[in-house]
């Protein structure tokens, strides 16, 4: 089965999901706000609500619509996705919601029925603040691999912002992550913590045996080379939005995802989640021969 960069990613990033309670985002965020609204409205093919949302030019970055910009576009937009949602009997889930001065990450899980089969699909959506109530721009995560069978490469959709920096646990992941360090990655996870590919069940890693033995295969080319672009904490959790860019010694094309770690009471991570489409299983074969010296 495939594995996601956002696996990858995900150890450089964080989150779970399941039947376990304590592998599922622990603050719920059914709300208004228009992340968190995103999908219902989609659901409801509610073009209305959707450009009443936006402070300026809707403009939307979805995985299944690309670059939509614009009220003619975004209607077109909402209409198809209102009829491919309705053909799947989707359902959405609301988990967590992550707030920031500058911007809020809703966390969910989109309920899919296809003919042969259930998915039930992790999604993120980012929303940009523009004022009460309303946002700049929506940036939607989700792989696409459960519902394809392949991955699309995401080019960027932000620039890498030097400025952006962790504290604590989260800042410890990330030197091990970018280190290819195995052990130091793992000793930021709190015993039972638990880390979940792009894909969702069954890709969870819970606990240390697990989370080593999956961070040992993802790392065993090297460390992971992530560009931060924007980081939103909320003192639980630590969203990071970025643009994959290493792959051990492999140099990748630019990839956009988007990253939550959740913190336990000690501090440490309890669950991360990753939302991108990167194609782990293609990285993790031998890396390239070092240049001679």
């Amino acid at each position: 089965m495939p594995r996601f960069v956002t696996a990858l990613l995900a150890c450089a990033l964080a989150c779970a999901h399941g039947g376990r309670p304590e592998d599922r985002p622990t603050a719920a965020g059914a709300d208004g706000e228009p992340a968190a609204a995103y999908f219902q409205r989609l659901l409801a093919g509610d073009v209305a609500a959707l450009r009443a949302a936006f402070a300026g030019e809707p403009a939307v970055d979805d995985p299944m619509g690309g670059r939509v910009r614009g009220e003619d576009a975004l209607g077109a937009f909402v209409a198809e996705r209102r009829r491919w949602l309705a053909e799947r009997r989707a359902r959405v889930e609301s988990l967590r919601t992550t707030r920031g001065p500058a911007r809020t990450i809703w966390e969910g899980m989109l309920h899919l029925r296809l003919p042969d089969r259930a998915i039930d699909l992790p999604v993120a959506v980012v929303g940009d603040r523009g004022g009460p109530g309303r946002v700049r721009a929506l940036r939607v995560y989700h792989s696409l691999w459960p519902l394809e069978g392949h991955h699309r490469v995401r080019p960027p959709l932000l620039p890498a912002d030097p400025a952006a920096a962790f504290t604590g646990a989260v800042a410890g992941y990330q030197r091990a992550l970018e280190a290819g360090d195995v052990d130091g990655a793992v000793a930021a996870f709190e015993p039972d913590g638990s880390f979940r590919e792009p894909s969702g069940e069954p890709y969870v890693h819970r606990g240390h045996a697990a989370l080593h033995a999956f961070l040992h295969e993802i790392l065993g080319a090297g460390g992971i080379g992530l560009e931060h672009a924007t980081i939103t904490d909320d003192g639980t959790a630590c969203a990071l939005e970025f643009n994959a860019v290493r792959f051990g010694r492999r140099t990748l094309p630019p990839q956009a995802g988007l990253a939550v770690y959740e913190r336990g009471a000690s501090g440490l991570i309890h669950a991360a989640r990753i939302y991108d489409d990167v194609n782990v299983e293609a990285l993790a074969g031998p890396a390239p021969a070092a240049p001679p010296p």
